[in-house]
């Protein structure tokens, strides 16, 4: 792989001779492949082949599958997420452990598309909470909008032949609130009005090397320049809507420390934060705390980078958030309703068939109208049955494109 010289001299001054050839000889390497599934069941996950270390419900793949061909992707039953970042889950159970979350709480995932770190809160903030998920690129927006909705869908049935570690006891989801906005329309919402907040803020993307080749011809220094300032007025514009005593975590997928260790510093010095250290095992192979950066010659993932800090001041129980101003000042994206029965189980084929648009021809007992269509107990979508055929009301924009037979 042939990296920008300027990125090459900077991670040898940070990593040292030694370290930068073995992280050198990483990046030459294919990218792990890794999963996370919707909980289900327990916490832990005791049918999952090959687990992330820090993330109990996340599960490294041998090899990346043709993820559009599987009905369960479609379904909600996993998302297909970078390992790295799946750390975000151990940093918010910590805080849960800690004695704090023992409620629900406020949060928001500021620049959440396409929707990775989105569905993993939904899976780890305490029952009753509610997050909004929020990006601001419109298309994006509608990318982040169709992982949300597939994520909050309530399965019929579920079994461990479905998901690993599958019980009858299906946990509740926090309710979520998609929307389309800058970071400072937030503003109009009042102070102090979250209890969390996830920053996983845009940045230079050195961490995507590996299987982006534009990352690399895009990189430069004054662009990695230009990112910590637009970073920093991003955190700076949010940071009156976190609580006093209020978590966030800033989070980057790139490695220098201009972007990473500097910013949270500055975070901590200008805005006022104490930067916490969150214990790790030593065998995850993650840098030392409170910075935690993950290397590809260390960790299996990709490079992703975050740190955890506690906004100054006495903590107070915050209240719930006004949905009225969310509705006034904010562009809310409508989520899908409640699927309801009569629900009509198909079998591998006619899923992709009707995630492919096509109409369906259903049991001859199926009853006309409205029908939902599942897979293995979890909803795909709706179709109406008019007796001899099933037409597909699967919205347009989701279905595949690719070859199904």
């Amino acid at each position: 792989m042939q990296l920008p010289e300027d990125f090459c001299r900077q991670m040898l001054n940070q990593l040292g001779e030694e370290e930068y050839e073995a992280f050198m000889k990483a990046m030459d390497n294919s990218c792990p492949v890794s999963i996370r599934w919707r909980q289900y069941g327990e916490l832990t996950a005791t049918d999952i082949k090959s687990p992330t270390p820090w993330c109990p419900l996340g599960e490294y793949l041998e090899e990346r599958p043709s993820f559009t061909l599987d009905p369960l992707f479609h379904a909600g039953a996993y998302y297909v997420q970078e390992a790295s970042s799946m750390f975000i889950w151990h940093l918010c159970h910590w805080i849960r452990q800690n004695g704090e979350w023992t409620d629900s709480i406020n949060a928001l995932d500021l620049c959440a598309a396409p929707g990775g770190k989105s569905t993993l809160l939904l899976s780890v903030l305490p029952q009753g909470s509610t997050l909004i998920a929020n990006e601001i690129m419109p298309k994006r927006a509608q990318i982040l909008r169709e992982n949300i909705c597939k994520w909050n869908r309530t399965p019929v049935t579920i079994s461990s032949a479905t998901v690993p570690n599958a019980s009858a006891s299906v946990p509740s989801l926090p309710t979520c609130i998609v929307t389309n906005n800058r970071s400072e329309d937030f503003r109009r919402l009042g102070e102090g009005i979250l209890d969390f907040i996830l920053c996983d803020v845009p940045c230079s993307g050195e961490g995507m090397f590996r299987k982006d080749d534009e990352a690399i011809a895009d990189w430069n220094l004054g662009n990695v320049a230009m990112c910590q300032e637009r970073q920093r007025d991003i955190v700076s514009t949010i940071w009156d809507s976190l609580k006093e005593g209020g978590y966030m975590i800033y989070s980057t997928c790139t490695y220098n420390q201009k972007e990473d260790e500097e910013n949270v510093r500055w975070i901590a010095e200008e805005l006022g934060a104490e930067i916490i250290n969150v214990p790790v095992p030593e065998e995850w192979n993650i840098t030392p705390p409170p910075f935690y950066h993950f290397y590809p010659h260390r960790t299996k993932g990709e490079g992703f980078f975050c740190a955890l800090l506690r906004k100054n001041g006495k903590s107070e129980t915050t209240a719930p958030l006004n949905l009225r101003l969310i509705d006034k000042y904010l562009k809310v994206l409508p989520l899908e309703n409640k699927y309801e029965p009569p629900y009509i189980d198909v079998d591998s084929q006619n899923a992709l068939q009707y995630l492919h648009g096509e109409a369906l021809h259903l049991p001859a007992d199926t009853p006309r109208g409205i029908v939902t269509i599942t897979y293995k107990g979890l909803p795909l979508g709706q179709a109406k049955n008019i007796g001899n055929r099933a037409n597909n009301l699967y919205p347009k924009e989701w279905r595949i494109r690719k070859a199904i037979n």
